[in-house]
């Protein structure tokens, strides 16, 4: 019986393996969870065009978009585990799980491949904020406590979780004032509605340059190379206000191990291409490279930190 299975285990290893070999023999669909324009489609598409030259098979973008991006997440979870079904994620699908009362995937469901990019946030204040600095910015939060208002693109997104960390971690307050979007909020803090908002260089890059709102820091480790005289929070001290818009890439949970170890091959070797990464860059889009292993662990540790700041806000979806 022993001698069976163990035949068994070889029979399916080497059909793995040969099967990863001459993988992918059809297109691979590359599940999108938002609709074009945004900015996974701005990372997805080009992405999918690189691979597709490199493996000599179409990777066909299939937009799924609806309930927050959930949607799209939910059907690749159930598709075929056959390497042909893969999917560009954000930092959404660590936020959703503690947001979110019923879903209807896990994070189980899936099998990381790569960390593919981020997206820098930065913030902003509308010019007539007397605040030239960050350091000055947040004596000026702590000093009036819960008068000055901070927008976002809606509850629960990246816009409204990154504020509500620094303020957990200065022990002060705002008033969060939800849009709907990211671009409506950057709006009115051009229009001095709302006094900060925290988002993506990508996304306010114009607004910066014109003069139309203030740049203070960029929160993440390294500079924007939009924005090269914005000093990163890392570089003032403030290396725990670090917090990435990331992108990867999952296929469904028992895709085979050979697989997925080409999938993360062809990714990294497209990012390393000068032509997307020019592509990419010139779009505010870092990219960004990581094994499965070291995907896989940083999902679990970006889903524990969202969690405390959704459970120390009391923040609950509407």
């Amino acid at each position: 019986m022993l001698f069976k299975v163990a035949m068994l285990l070889i029979a399916a290893a080497g059909w793995a393996v040969a099967h990863a070999q001459t993988y992918p023999v059809k297109p691979i669909r590359l599940l999108m969870p938002f609709p074009p324009g945004g900015s996974t489609d701005m990372l997805g598409r080009p992405l999918a065009q690189k691979l597709g030259e490199q493996m000599g098979q179409s990777i066909v973008a299939d937009y799924r978009p609806g309930a927050g991006g959930n949607l799209g997440i939910e059907l690749a979870a159930k598709a075929p585990a056959d390497g042909y079904t893969t999917t560009i994620v954000s930092s959404l699908i660590s936020i959703a799980p503690s947001l979110y009362a019923r879903l209807n995937y896990r994070q189980s469901d899936f099998a990381p491949v790569s960390l593919v990019a981020e997206m820098r946030n930065v913030v902003l204040v509308h010019p007539s904020l007397p605040a030239q600095d960050f350091k000055a910015f947040l004596a000026l939060v702590k000093k009036s406590s819960g008068k000055l208002n901070y927008g976002s693109g809606g509850i629960g997104t990246t816009t409204h979780l990154t504020p509500e960390l620094m303020l957990s971690l200065i022990n002060s307050k705002m008033n969060h004032v939800p849009y709907k979007g990211s671009g409506l909020a950057l709006i009115s803090l051009v229009g001095g509605e709302i006094d900060v908002l925290i988002m993506t260089v990508a996304a306010s890059y114009t607004q910066v340059k014109a003069g139309k709102v203030r740049a203070l820091a960029v929160m993440a480790p390294e500079r924007a190379s939009q924005l090269p005289d914005v000093p990163t929070v890392k570089e003032l001290g403030h290396e725990n206000f670090i917090v990435r818009l990331w992108y990867g890439m999952l296929t469904p949970a028992a895709t085979p191990t050979a697989i997925i170890g080409r999938l993360n091959a062809e990714v990294h070797k497209a990012l390393d291409s000068a032509d997307l990464r020019q592509r990419l860059t010139a779009s505010g889009i870092e990219p960004l490279k990581s094994t499965p292993q070291a995907f896989a662990d940083f999902l679990r540790t970006e889903t524990v930190r969202y969690a405390k700041i959704i459970k120390d806000a009391g923040i609950q979806a509407r």
